[in-house]
């Protein structure tokens, strides 16, 4: 009698044909019926999709498609609206960038035909005029130094070359030997005091060229922001007068509250950037003082010695300054830079 319950449980009349006809169908071809159904017309999209424990699993593992269709428009959704968040940004970004340039061209042509007023610090710019002044002569003074160095060295090569002949003439004339010898101890002596005060020289131009090209350029890039924020200043001051000027009502006291705080906000950057360039331009006039005393000093007593012959004094002054002598040869390029 169970048996008998099983096998009706495991087996159905529906209907098999489009004429109503009915039939037996065991559990086994109602399965292979449906992946059949799913091999030849695909999933129906419309109702569930089944993404885990098949025919017979449990619930949980049956997920209905508009659940994923909606989740997949969420996620689209949210990328739209971080990439129109970002273009939003960049949009404000530059219509910012572009009214601020509008104002600063407006200032500065108005400044350049007298029709704008400029904020002026005349102790500060005084200060700005020296040392562009400072800077034009000592890069004047490295030009010229430059230009020794290349014109001795020159030199010191000749005098090399002078005594290796006059030394291997020393040597192939037996009756001039003696003279020979003198001229090639002489340009020899010559050549070793000439390489001494090329590196005295190559170190006073290693100096000032860090003072001038690091450290004064340095100060001038400040200065030249700080430049830039007094023209901003001066042109959000300037659109904050002529709107003061103006009408009163509810627009415009909004924008000009807006004014306001814009030109708070560019007062506050001018007078930090001019702290700054005082701070730098103090620092720099100290260190410059202790820079060219040392510096000079050491040109002074290097030139002095080696054109007085007191080859002692000379390698007194390298040691006194730290001067380090390159190796001859040293500036040669190697056998493999060569080949």
């Amino acid at each position: 009698m169970a048996d008998n319950t099983m096998s009706k449980a495991a087996t159905m009349e529906i209907p098999i044909n489009s004429n109503g006809d009915t039939g037996t169908l065991t559990e086994d071809d109602s399965l292979e019926q449906d992946l059949q159904q799913v091999m030849v017309s695909g999933p129906n999209l419309n109702e569930t999709s089944i993404v885990s424990g098949g025919y017979g699993g449990p619930a949980g593992g049956i997920i209905p498609t508009s659940s994923i269709k909606g989740s997949i428009n969420h996620n689209t959704n949210s990328t739209e609206e971080v990439s129109r968040g970002v273009a939003v940004e960049k949009l404000d970004s530059v219509k910012k960038w572009g009214i601020n340039t509008y104002k600063c061209t407006k200032q500065m042509f108005s400044e350049k035909f007298g029709r704008g007023s400029r904020t002026v610090d005349l102790e500060l710019e005084a200060q700005i005029d020296v040392l562009r002044d400072t800077k034009s002569k000592y890069e004047n003074i490295l030009r010229l130094a430059t230009a020794l160095i290349t014109h001795f060295q020159s030199m010191v090569q000749t005098q090399q070359a002078l005594g290796d002949t006059f030394t291997d003439l020393s040597q192939k004339s037996p009756e001039l030997q003696d003279e020979f010898g003198y001229n090639a101890e002489t340009q020899k002596l010559l050549c070793k005091n000439g390489e001494a005060l090329l590196g005295a020289i190559n170190f006073f131009v290693s100096s000032v060229n860090t003072l001038v090209n690091k450290t004064m350029e340095d100060t001038l890039l400040t200065i030249r922001q700080y430049e830039n924020a007094r023209l901003e200043f001066d042109a959000y001051r300037s659109d904050l007068e002529e709107l003061s000027l103006g009408p009163r009502d509810a627009a415009a006291m909004v924008r000009i509250e807006m004014a306001q705080q814009d030109y708070q906000v560019h007062r506050e950057k001018y007078e930090r950037l001019r702290s700054d360039v005082s701070i730098k331009l103090k620092f720099l006039e100290e260190n410059k003082v202790k820079v060219m005393h040392k510096q000079l000093l050491l040109f002074h007593n290097a030139i002095s010695a080696y054109f007085a012959g007191n080859q002692q004094q000379l390698e007194q002054t390298l040691i006194q300054f730290n001067v380090k002598l390159k190796p001859p040869g040293s500036d040669k390029p190697s056998w493999l830079e060569e080949q």
